[in-house]
């Protein structure tokens, strides 16, 4: 079983945070060719614009850019394809579920390799209004300036 320091990150997608409200989150296997594997490992990941939908009963990743392989021949891979999601039957159905609710989507949140597989994680996610979006920043500045604060007051 792979422990929390087993986990390398390829990718991570921080805007999500920012333009979501992440509910659950799963861990999803990434059906993915031998180019994008060695392109994923070198961290040529972008996963700020995909996003996962489930379609016939099957779960897919959406817009994720995984570069060409720099060393690959003429069967290296397009950057941008629908890559299939690797998820249990009742996790497919559960997300299949919650997606038809309005408003919610599936964002993948970070791509890292775990016990020398690639996976993926996925979160259903409501979307931010503006209003929230500020809310968030102020909460992030008050808790860094309460930092900042009790760290100069340990060091007098």
């Amino acid at each position: 079983m792979a422990q929390q320091s087993d986990i390398k990150i390829l990718s991570d997608n921080r805007s999500a945070g920012h333009n979501y409200h992440l509910l659950d989150r799963y861990e999803a296997g990434i059906a993915l060719t031998g180019t994008e594997v060695k392109a994923a490992k070198n961290g040529k990941v972008q996963l700020k614009e995909s996003y996962a939908e489930v379609s016939e009963d099957e779960a897919w990743l959406m817009q994720a850019h995984i570069s060409e392989y720099s060393h690959g021949n003429i069967m290296n891979h397009a950057p941008v394809r629908k890559r299939k999601l690797l998820l249990h039957r009742s996790e497919i159905e559960k997300l299949k579920a919650e997606t038809r609710e309005k408003g919610l989507t599936l964002i993948p949140t970070r791509l890292y390799l775990k016990g020398g597989r690639i996976k993926i994680e996925i979160a259903v996610a409501k979307g931010k209004k503006f209003h929230d979006k500020r809310e968030s920043i102020k909460i992030k500045e008050m808790q860094s300036e309460a930092k900042a604060a009790m760290a100069r007051r340990a060091r007098q």
